[in-house]
């Protein structure tokens, strides 16, 4: 398995912001982490990460736990974040160079990695450009290409399209699924996007902290007796007053 997470919960001070969550997801897969904004979404990704340090339950990469073993799992771990963490400064060449220093590669690895990931996501032609002359989808497809460059085998993309127009959104979305299937990353998408989800794909769905489905789009459907999973996901998320 490529992610395990097991009896997964989480406190700020005395509110719970995550109870007994548990999922396993398997490489070449690409996995929908649906919930409303405050669902838990980024809570989960600070645990994935070590952003946050572990209080309840178990979560293990590749097989290994990261309590023990949390330096040599999170090279295996490519993250975009929902905030930019981009120097806008500097060149993007010079913002891959930086991450993959701290992995440990080379300067010709990094170069040669560097290239074949933008030349995937046609953004070979602003190598030696500033980040801060580069739209919004552009500095994502370089966040991208940063959290790739170290071959990871598990891709975590933190509403990765926020704030990015319909049609790059749409590209972002099937240059990830590609990578799945093609390489054979594990990627776990958050998003509250609706339009971002096939009816196929295996959604985990989260809500008040709690995991309240783990399905595919159209099981979600059928358990909610609908058509569309936008009302699917209306119905499972409602509280008690709203479904009465």
């Amino acid at each position: 398995m490529a992610i395990e997470v097991e009896g997964l919960g989480f406190r700020y001070g005395g509110r719970e912001a995550l109870t007994d969550i548990g999922f396993r997801l398997g490489q070449g897969t690409f996995t929908a982490l649906l919930g409303p904004n405050g669902a838990g979404k980024s809570t989960l990704f600070a645990l994935l990460t070590r952003l946050y340090a572990l209080q309840d339950g178990e979560i293990r990469l590749l097989g290994q736990s990261i309590r023990r073993h949390s330096a040599s799992v999170m090279q295996h771990l490519g993250v975009v974040f929902q905030q930019s963490t981009l120097d806008l400064d500097l060149t993007v060449m010079q913002n891959l160079e930086y991450h993959g220093s701290l992995h440990g590669l080379s300067r010709r690895e990094i170069r040669q990695r560097a290239r074949t990931e933008l030349e995937r996501l046609q953004m070979a032609e602003r190598l030696h450009e500033r980040v801060r002359n580069l739209n919004g989808g552009h500095r994502r497809r370089v966040e991208i290409a940063r959290a790739l460059l170290h071959r990871p085998a598990i891709l975590l993309l933190d509403e990765a399209t926020v704030g990015l127009d319909t049609r790059t959104r749409a590209d972002l979305n099937a240059y990830v699924r590609g990578l799945c299937r093609d390489l054979g990353l594990c990627a776990l998408w958050a998003t509250h996007l609706i339009e971002e989800i096939a009816p196929e794909d295996r959604v985990l769905l989260l809500h008040r902290g709690r995991l309240r489905a783990d399905a595919s789009a159209l099981e979600l459907c059928r358990r909610a007796d609908c058509d569309s999973l936008a009302e699917a996901f209306e119905r499972l998320t409602a509280t008690p007053e709203q479904a009465a």
